[in-house]
């Protein structure tokens, strides 16, 4: 283990240490209204474009715009602390990555690079976003003699309180790790070779910051909202289910993680999670990574996911 800070940072580790944002493109950006708000998200108007915010967090997770046929991933960018800006900027030289100027309408701060199979990365100082904690999770039981119903009448609405990861599709799972670890600090928490890995921020973060999906080209497989309850993560999929969307994934736990999960189809092919009560890894400690059997990589109990549910339907770069 790493003689760490008690400010809750791994020292001699220069890392990202949190997802700030990412960005996607979309053909109809009212279907992105409706669905992310009904998903329980803060959905703003910014520049002819959609902001995702979590209800009472004050943190942008995520820029949606308009523009072609078929959803596509954009850039993703990742938070840094204010004392690193020059070392990462020395660091990314080093690895000899190749500088870009920023996507279409995206912020020019930071510094900008070409990701694993070409997709867009920002480097860029910014708050933490990601906990340095294990998220509260609750689970509220009926005392004897009382009732714990529902109705669905007085249902609670569901509202993420943040981003917990993010899942790409990319064209070599391993070669994908070790250019992340390399570049951006992140590191392996669990794999299951070729199809799927993890990786985790050094600064502490949940198991997963960056989920590697397998596929022939990049893309977004997910986005993964955290909530504080396993009835949080029924109700949520529930709500989007009558709505009409689907078909989605769930209710189940995972292996890898261990949260509970449920995964609705959004209006382009690709998924939103409610996830809750997932693995937490502190900054202190060094996480066992392990190459898991395919069987111990996806979930524990639950539904069978169903054929597509790892289909990759944004289009092939030109």
């Amino acid at each position: 283990m790493n003689q760490n800070s008690p400010s809750g940072r791994r020292t001699n580790s220069l890392g990202v240490h949190s997802i700030d944002h990412f960005a996607v493109e979309v053909p109809d950006l009212e279907a992105a209204r409706t669905f992310y708000t009904l998903f329980g998200l803060d959905v703003r108007e910014r520049n002819d474009t959609l902001e995702l915010y979590a209800v009472d967090n004050p943190h942008r997770w995520a820029v949606v715009s308009q523009g072609g046929d078929a959803k596509r991933l954009r850039y993703l960018s990742f938070g840094i602390y204010p004392d690193e800006a020059d070392a990462f900027a020395a660091h990314l030289d080093g690895c000899g990555v190749t500088r870009i100027e920023p996507p279409e309408g995206a912020e020019a701060d930071g510094i900008w690079f070409a990701g694993f199979d070409g997709l867009p990365i920002n480097v860029r100082v910014a708050d933490k976003a990601t906990p340095s904690e294990k998220s509260e999770f609750t689970f509220v039981s009926a005392a004897p003699g009382q009732s714990g119903a529902i109705p669905n009448s007085k249902a609670p609405k569901v509202h993420p309180r943040r981003l917990s990861h993010f899942a790409i599709f990319t064209t070599d799972v391993n070669a994908a790790i070790d250019f992340y670890e390399k570049t951006l600090g992140l590191r392996l928490s669990d794999k299951s070779e070729p199809a799927v890995a993890f990786l985790h921020g050094a600064h502490g973060s949940d198991h997963h910051l960056l989920a590697l999906v397998l596929s022939d080209r990049r893309g977004m497989h997910h986005n993964s909202w955290d909530v504080g309850s396993v009835m949080e993560v029924g109700l949520g999929g529930a709500t989007m289910a009558r709505a009409g969307y689907g078909p989605n994934w769930g209710l189940g736990q995972h292996v890898l993680g261990a949260n509970y999960f449920y995964y609705v189809r959004d209006p382009w092919g690709s998924f939103s999670e409610y996830s809750a009560d997932i693995d937490f890894i502190p900054h202190d400690v060094d996480w066992p990574a392990a190459n898991h059997a395919p069987e111990d990589s996806m979930f524990l109990w639950g539904p069978d996911p169903f054929p597509e549910f790892i289909q990759n339907t944004e289009p092939a770069e030109a």
